[in-house]
């Protein structure tokens, strides 16, 4: 690759939240909940991967899970973490905390398009993916202006991630949930003047 290409480049650390406690079976975008035990040592970990790496700030969403993983993060890289309430997971409005049974039995018609359509639902009193979409895209075209020439970390949510990374793909929004992002995944988008390169996925 020509040294060119990277002239202007700003490399993203996508780094998703550690495991949080109380969500199994639950409905979670909004919903508030610390990191589980395993989650800890999971952000701890993560951290420590990280440590060495040339990262010049830290950018976390405020949801106690993605901002104790992210200020696990900051702490190895001897940064302080900023919050960006705009990097929070999508809000599923009145399905936060409750169970996928009682959703789909409560509100079938929404959960029988959100099974098959995602991309295309709009939670009852919460976001829509075009919503959520337009806040992050918003927040990171404001950090790459921020960061010309820099590395930076993002810990966010699985929704966040994806959307990221399947843009940076020129994948169809209906195909982001095949991107894998298990709890506490590393991933790193090059974003260049020529366009952005993916260079590392669920890591």
């Amino acid at each position: 690759m020509k040294e060119s290409l990277m002239d202007g480049a700003t490399t993203v650390w996508l780094v998703r939240h550690a495991s949080a406690a109380g969500t199994d079976g639950c409905c979670c975008g909004r919903l508030d909940v610390p990191l589980s035990p395993e989650g800890i040592v999971q952000a701890r970990e993560t951290a420590a991967r990280l440590a060495q790496e040339k990262i010049c700030a830290v950018y976390s969403s405020g949801l106690r899970r993605a901002l104790e993983t992210g200020q696990m993060l900051a702490d190895a890289l001897r940064l302080n973490v900023t919050v960006l309430e705009t990097l929070a997971e999508i809000d599923f409005g009145d399905f936060e905390g409750m169970t996928f049974e009682d959703i789909q039995r409560r509100y079938p018609e929404v959960f029988e398009r959100w099974m098959t359509q995602p991309t295309n639902t709009q939670f009852p009193n919460g976001e829509s993916f075009a919503d959520m979409r337009d806040r992050v895209n918003s927040t990171v075209d404001a950090l790459m202006g921020r960061h010309r020439n820099e590395s930076i970390a993002i810990v966010s949510h699985s929704g966040v991630i994806r959307l990221l990374i399947g843009q940076a793909l020129s994948m169809p929004a209906d195909q982001i949930f095949r991107l894998a992002q298990r709890h506490a995944a590393i991933n790193r988008i090059k974003f260049t003047e020529q366009g952005p390169i993916v260079e590392l996925i669920n890591g």
